[in-house]
């Protein structure tokens, strides 16, 4: 099997643990609830602040990039926190076991020494691309988009290695780094068919739509809502399936062997690699 067939054997088994394991739904929704609560306490003093400093030269004043950089580490260690829950809870459930929403959680608290130095490099990354895309406009923007996509893979496998093996994030950056030279097929492959799986499972929202516009007055409103808790059912099934993908690839990267569970075979996407 090659790295398309074993990308979409690991997404059938991800899709299947989520339909086994519907709990870990609410990873996402704990992670989205949160973000909203953060965003609310730091955006809007920092958009009342930066205002007048925008108005008058186009650009942020440097204690608003602290201000920013603090908002990106909060927001970086919630969404972290609760990815290491649904990653604890993915591996329980592709090692054949029950996944709980109170394990996870108390896995990414017994760990939140070790989130915290990656939440802070993490937001360290995003205020560094922010500032690039900033200072550079157009091309800074291209800059950092390519960054971006590398920093993404580099440390594809950094949070299931913090979280799984309970090692440093030096660490977990050397393990994430030579996974993905064994897994990079299957990295890029397998996000993207989840992208583009997540994009097709939003058409029927952008039909409502459409037909609401077409429909007008009551209808457009309901047609409108429907599609926006659709975009939101659709977003936290993504969220979910990438975390579960994440997990799925990290054991066939680490553990290298074959594994079922509950029955579906996955000895074709886990099956034992020549080194």
């Amino acid at each position: 099997m090659g790295r398309f067939g074993r990308s979409v054997q690991l997404i059938k088994a991800s899709w299947f643990v989520l339909r086994s394991s519907k709990g870990l739904l609410v990873f996402p929704v704990l992670s989205a609830v949160a973000s909203l609560l953060v965003a609310a306490s730091f955006l809007t003093p920092a958009f009342v602040a930066s205002w007048d400093s925008v108005q008058a030269n186009n650009s942020l004043r440097p204690a608003t990039y602290v201000f920013l950089a603090l908002f990106y580490l909060v927001t970086a260690y919630v969404t972290i926190f609760f990815n290491a829950a649904l990653i604890s809870q993915a591996n329980v459930a592709l090692s054949g076991g029950r996944p709980s929403v109170a394990a996870g959680l108390k896995v990414a608290g017994a760990n939140w020494l070790r989130i915290m130095p990656w939440a802070l490099l993490s937001a360290t990354v995003s205020v560094i691309l922010r500032a690039i895309e900033e200072r550079l406009g157009f091309v800074g923007r291209i800059i950092a988009a390519i960054i971006g996509v590398a920093w993404n893979l580099v440390t594809f496998f950094v949070l299931p290695v913090l979280v799984l093996e309970r090692v440093g994030v030096r660490t977990a950056m050397t393990r994430s780094k030579e996974m993905l030279r064994r897994t990079w097929g299957e990295n890029v492959l397998g996000n993207a068919g989840l992208g583009l799986l997540a994009l097709a499972a939003l058409l029927p929202a952008v039909a409502l739509i459409a037909l609401g516009v077409y429909a007008g007055h009551a209808t457009l409103l309901v047609c409108v809502g429907l599609a926006l808790v659709w975009f939101l059912v659709v977003g936290l099934v993504a969220a979910a399936m990438s975390g579960i993908y994440q997990t799925a690839l990290y054991r066939y990267a680490a553990i290298d062997r074959a594994t079922t569970l509950g029955g579906f075979p996955l000895s074709e996407a886990f099956r034992p690699r020549k080194r």
